[in-house]
């Protein structure tokens, strides 16, 4: 399980540098805080740490895994589901498109995020997940009706997450738009900006490519059951 690059494992990337204040575990194996986000993993494949790994899987929502290529479950684990996906990066922005009117998100749009995104499931999403980097949303009559913003961060690169529209606005544009500003930003902190996707979601991903974003590998996101 030794990566060759900070983005195969990361998870593990994130939590062992910029992010490691939110994390819960030890050397062996650490996760975040359920509050924020659904990740975890081992420090390597052995069985210490795919032990240490299983111990840390106490939040009813289960616990996520974020891997390149393949690796050992921890002993006794239930898969709720695993899914092919790809990780994508971009060094820069391409392409054009509309702008729109946005505000920045925080603390006081945190019923109305973690609404929005129950709703829509761009991915997991928790009473804390907001605070895990800078998010931005569009507003029609006062009603938070898309957003877009930040997950992991390995140092040297962000995550761009959290992208969604209401059911009832979308064909507007918003996600495209405010998926360019968020990679923007991280692209003028000198960083790079990386995402990902269902692999089989291939109109997804070719919008992603409009924007600079290309496949840097296959991804496996496994989801492990909760206790009972």
């Amino acid at each position: 399980m030794t990566p060759n690059h900070p983005l195969d494992r990361p998870v593990w990337s994130a939590l062992t540098s910029r992010q490691a204040p939110l994390a819960l575990g030890d050397e062996q194996a650490l996760r975040f805080d359920p509050a924020y986000a659904l990740f975890a993993a081992a420090a390597d494949d052995s069985a210490e740490a795919t032990e240490a790994l299983a111990a840390l899987n106490l939040s009813p929502n289960g616990m996520g895994l974020v891997e390149a290529g393949d690796l050992p479950l921890p002993p006794g684990a239930t898969v709720r589901s695993s899914a092919a996906c790809v990780q994508m990066v971009a060094a820069s922005l391409t392409g054009g498109g509309r702008t729109v009117a946005f505000e920045p998100l925080g603390e006081a749009d945190a019923t109305e995020m973690l609404a929005l995104a129950t709703l829509t499931v761009p991915g997991p999403f928790f009473e804390r997940t907001h605070r895990l980097g800078d998010f931005i949303g569009v507003r029609d009559g006062g009603r938070l009706v898309a957003m877009a913003g930040e997950r992991m961060k390995p140092d040297g690169f962000t995550e761009v997450s959290g992208v969604c529209t209401h059911p009832d606005h979308r064909g507007r544009g918003y996600a495209r738009a405010l998926m360019r500003v968020v990679t923007q930003r991280i692209l003028e902190r000198g960083e790079q900006a990386f995402l990902h996707a269902y692999a089989a979601n291939t109109a997804t991903i070719a919008l992603y490519e409009t924007l600079g974003f290309r496949v840097r590998t296959p991804i496996t996101y496994t989801v492990l059951e909760g206790p009972a």
